[in-house]
């Protein structure tokens, strides 16, 4: 397990309030997997919190990433759905609680919500 994904999981619980909604409810098991193992992490998701431990567990959702591939989302240089629909990384179950989990991963580097930009350019004077 990279320190970039520990640091990633250890923030979730501070970061939840912010980022889940009342759709998330329920329990999302993520296998990473690296050199011939699996490390396991069970995220348990409520509206506006979230449980975090290493365990394998009853969950309502199962997704697999490679460790890389987990890297790269947690920096922003792969996307979570992407990743699934090109099979780099699979998912069964409540597919509510893998959405609702994507939204930790940060935007690509570079890329702005179109709304700012928008902002920014109303104000600007003609």
């Amino acid at each position: 397990m990279t320190e970039a994904a520990e640091i990633f999981f250890e923030s979730l619980p501070a970061r939840a309030p912010d980022i889940l909604g009342g759709l998330a409810d329920g329990t999302l098991q993520i296998d990473l997997g690296s050199d011939h193992r699996t490390e396991h992490w069970l995220v348990r998701m409520r509206p506006g919190s979230v449980q975090v431990s290493r365990e394998r567990g009853p969950a309502d959702a199962i997704w697999y990433s490679s460790a890389a591939l987990f890297d790269r989302l947690i920096t922003g240089e792969a996307q979570s759905v992407a990743a699934v629909l090109r099979n780099e990384s699979t998912f069964s179950g409540n597919v509510v609680l893998f959405l609702a989990f994507r939204r930790f991963f940060p935007d690509p580097p570079g890329t702005r919500d179109p709304r700012d930009t928008a902002r920014r350019a109303a104000r600007r004077p003609t």
